[in-house]
């Protein structure tokens, strides 16, 4: 609630300037307070289908807030991609608040959690995958993932507020809230852990080969809300951490959008970061906000990323057999990813040569944009400090979540921060040669196989077209020929039928008295051989 409400109320600040001249601002401004309004309701809720109506309302918000400019066919069309996918989602949670209600007969949380202990583990499964579901809609999490990068085409500020730091963790909100059914459901939680894994590698990938500064950012969020999902399906060794890096996750990724923001407020609007470099000497507040922001989510020591992201990577090497090394590397080296493409798009739009085109006049933004980005800066720095170390955020979920369970990780807390931090290392220091020291292309080359998948978002749309559009066009298309061919073919047919034997039989009442009177003998004979042949 305080994430809502506190980064909810810097990007409104935020909006005041950067929607200044758009004539519908009145109707952004009212877009805005339904999504804040319906997010506050989804967090505050005591059950299932309180929560429900909240869900229902962000996704609704969102839809209108990303398709605001809907003028335009593309953003249209992104914005009901959107609203699709999400339904997916829905449709899950929907199902797992009916099972609860025929298992518990009511679907507040007192009940539910109070009485899963004696739910079959049938029962317990179906819920849980199906609040998986709902999650995976909401949260962008694999295989309903396409939509978070199309979502870029709201207004930067909703991309802030509902693409990075609340809407969209609301899926592992709901994953952590709901912990008692899935610590009952084991299979449910190692499929949990599954998706957050694939998810965060898969948002690492196509952040790598992003030349859209927004839709890199929406890529790295796909990524960081990965590791949250991860940390969720871990169980009581990853409750905490996962709400913790949805904390700390929600302050540096607004700032860094609204850095994007500010960024493209100076560069007529622009998000390719090929035409960008060399920013910092116009724009130093955003450049040391953003920078800031990069320092976090790549994990630099003392910073929020460094607490949060780290613990995570720790609490999936925990425990014995397969998993802990399989999931604990995932996350381990998807980290030295992170630092790679994260720093990639700070150089590329920051540092190294201009590449701006001929009537471009970056200038740094005013001040109700910079102000909200140097509280979230500060926070992006200190937030983690705050939590992390002192134990605060452990003892604030503790009523929820319960004792964090004390289990050796296979490789030990040092070894794993120094590892991580090599990898970091290595992924900064590579970017820093790629696209820092070395000169980059305006116009970017064809690149590998890989390369040119991850621009595609590996395939995912085209994946999703050929197993849904597609077979759902041909299908509609199968079935509008059947209704015309088949069912309005044979009333058609009929009416025709009908109509032909009348036109037919019209011709006979020609209004010649001898046409009837040799009808009249016709008869008069019939019935005259049929009383012969009788008798």
């Amino acid at each position: 609630m305080l994430l809502v409400t506190f980064v909810g109320s810097l990007i409104h600040v935020y909006s005041i300037a950067y929607m200044e001249h758009d004539a519908d601002r009145r109707r952004f401004f009212a877009y805005l307070n339904l999504f804040v309004a319906s997010m506050l309701l989804l967090v505050l809720a005591d059950a299932y289908l309180l929560l429900y109506v909240g869900w229902e309302g962000v996704g609704l918000a969102s839809y209108l807030l990303i398709g605001f400019w809907n003028h335009n066919p593309a953003y249209a069309a992104a914005a009901k991609k959107a609203f699709i996918a999400n339904r997916v989602g829905d449709f899950g949670l929907s199902v797992a608040i009916m099972i609860m209600f025929v298992q518990f007969g009511k679907v507040d949380f007192a009940t539910v959690f109070n009485a899963s202990s004696g739910a079959s583990t049938a029962a317990l499964t179906a819920m849980a995958l199906m609040l998986l579901l709902g999650a995976c809609g909401k949260s962008a999490q694999f295989p309903l993932q396409s939509w978070l990068g199309d979502a870029m085409a709201g207004p930067t500020p909703v991309s802030a507020l509902i693409h990075a730091a609340t809407m969209v963790t609301a899926g592992v909100y709901l994953v952590v809230r709901s912990h008692p059914i899935f610590d009952l459901a084991p299979n449910a939680q190692l499929v949990v852990v599954i998706v957050g894994a694939i998810t965060l590698v898969f948002g690492a990938v196509v952040g790598c080969a992003k030349d859209d500064l927004k839709k890199a950012l929406a890529a790295s969020t796909m990524s960081q809300i990965g590791y949250m999902m991860l940390a969720a399906g871990l169980g009581p060794v990853g409750y905490v951490f996962a709400i913790f890096h949805l904390l700390t996750h929600g302050f540096f990724k607004a700032g860094m959008f609204l850095g994007a923001g500010s960024v493209m407020h100076g560069m007529r609007d622009r998000v390719d970061m090929r035409t960008f470099g060399g920013l910092s000497a116009k724009m130093k507040i955003t450049w040391i906000t953003f920078g800031l922001g990069w320092l976090a989510i790549i994990g630099f020591p003392g910073l929020s990323g460094f607490w949060s992201k780290d613990k995570i990577i720790e609490a999936a090497f925990e425990g014995d057999g397969w998993r802990a090394w399989v999931f604990g590397l995932t996350a381990m080296l998807a980290a030295g990813v992170t630092a790679f493409y994260m720093s990639r798009l700070f150089f590329m739009t920051f540092m190294g040569k201009r590449r701006w085109l001929e009537d471009d006049h970056p200038h740094e933004s005013p001040a109700l944009m910079t102000v909200p980005m140097m509280v979230l800066a500060v926070g992006s720095a200190l937030l983690g400090l705050a939590l992390g170390p002192t134990g605060l955020i452990e003892d604030w979920l503790h009523p929820v979540v319960g004792e964090h369970p004390d289990v050796e990780p296979v490789l030990a807390p040092a070894v794993i921060t120094i590892l991580t931090l090599v990898l970091v290392l290595l992924g900064v220091g590579l970017a820093y040669l790629r696209y820092w020291r070395d000169d980059v292309a305006r116009t970017a080359p064809v690149g590998s196989l890989a390369t040119r998948a991850a621009r595609r978002d590996l395939f995912q749309d085209d994946v999703n077209e050929a197993l849904l559009m597609r077979p759902g066009q041909h299908l509609t298309r199968s079935l509008v020929f059947a209704d015309n061919k088949g069912v309005d073919g044979a009333v058609g047919g009929l009416a025709a039928l009908i109509g032909g034997l009348s036109a037919r039989t019209r011709r006979l009442q020609n209004g010649f008295v001898r046409t009837y009177a040799l009808g009249m003998l016709a008869g008069v004979v019939v019935l005259l051989a049929a009383v012969a042949v009788i008798s």
